[in-house]
């Protein structure tokens, strides 16, 4: 299958700084030839003018959340049709600063999924442990009840990709171990199996952890290991484009 190599700008730039990293990433994926497929997810503020600076091929275009309804009395949300309608072809749901920050469970996170699904958007389910969690050895077993809680039962692989991304990892400059890693995606990927069926082969995991143009080889690599969901340094073009070009 085709690696997916995500960028999630979480809650940093300016319109003018997400136009220019947008323009800097598509030149270099223009140039580069890489074996992967790449996709940005802005601030929902910037998908448009990021959209227009990609337009259609190189790179792809995401959101980084969804509300479960189509449309309706919901301040401040976004919906998935509304991310569709902008050029969005994926989004992101369960990230943990997500589940943290607005405490969203795997049932709220299942019913966006099934709304991305419904409006033509692939959605990413993250999933992931705490360091309380994988102190306690129950890493593997968090993360089967997140996926099974929060993964639509049943549905197409090729609509569905899975992120693995260690809470413990993101923003801290840790890393799990390549052995880490490979444990982790190979329950994931056994996990999927009760879920969609044999067709659990085909569905992308990444891996999201401090990702970085240092160790993104190495982690890439791993068995199961399908891309990556790349938080910071997806904010410089040359360090996303690294990541990129580690894909083997």
């Amino acid at each position: 299958m085709t690696p997916l190599i995500a960028g999630n700008w979480k809650m940093n730039g300016t319109l003018a700084d997400a136009r220019s990293l947008a323009q800097e990433v598509l030149g270099g994926a223009q140039a580069g030839g890489f074996s992967c497929e790449l996709l940005v997810c802005p601030p929902f503020v910037h998908l448009s003018a990021v959209g227009g600076a990609l337009g259609e091929g190189a790179v792809r275009l995401g959101g980084q959340d969804c509300h479960t309804a189509a449309g309706g009395a919901h301040t401040g949300d976004v919906s998935a049709t509304m991310l569709r309608d902008l050029g969005c072809g994926y989004v992101i749901v369960g990230h943990s600063e997500r589940r943290a920050d607005h405490g969203e469970d795997n049932a709220l996170v299942r019913a966006k999924a099934e709304a991305a699904l419904a409006a033509g958007l692939v959605p990413i389910v993250c999933v992931g442990e705490t360091l309380d969690e994988r102190i306690a050895g129950q890493a593997l077993a968090v993360i089967g009840r997140q996926l099974k809680g929060s993964v639509p039962v049943g549905m197409a692989a090729e609509r569905l990709v899975v992120a693995y991304e260690p809470v413990w990892a993101i923003g801290t400059g840790r890393t799990a171990t390549p052995g880490d890693v490979a444990e982790v995606h190979a329950e994931v990927r056994r996990v999927l199996g009760g879920l969609v069926g044999e067709s659990a082969a085909q569905v992308r995991i990444l891996y999201g952890g401090s990702v970085k143009p240092d160790n993104a080889a190495e982690l890439l690599a791993q068995e199961n290991v399908n891309g990556a969901l790349v938080g910071g340094a997806s904010l410089k073009a040359a360090d996303f484009l690294a990541i990129a070009g580690a894909c083997s």
